[in-house]
């Protein structure tokens, strides 16, 4: 059920982020934010190869690969910095 909210929540969220109007701030500091973001996710995840666009690592992962706690570990922290990237807080 939580891997159903959590796709749910991507897909919403990423058709919502293709309509979005220009946001907060500058784009250099937009991704000045972003790349701290992914650097603390790295440092979160050190054995994963997360990429520069996070929601890529969301598309290729496959479920069940993982076991189920470190899965639904793996897919929280991924999204919440997705969402931290898109509010940029």
């Amino acid at each position: 059920m939580f891997v159903l909210r959590l796709v749910h929540r991507h897909l919403r969220y990423s058709v919502r982020r293709a309509f979005r109007r220009s946001g907060r701030g500058t784009v250099a500091a937009r991704e000045v934010f972003a790349d701290r973001v992914r650097g603390e996710l790295s440092a979160e995840l050190p054995e994963e190869d997360l990429g520069q666009e996070l929601g890529d690592c969301l598309d290729r992962y496959v479920l069940g690969s993982k076991p189920r706690c470190e899965e639904v570990e793996y897919l929280e922290l991924v999204q919440e910095a997705i969402y931290r990237i898109e509010r940029g807080r």
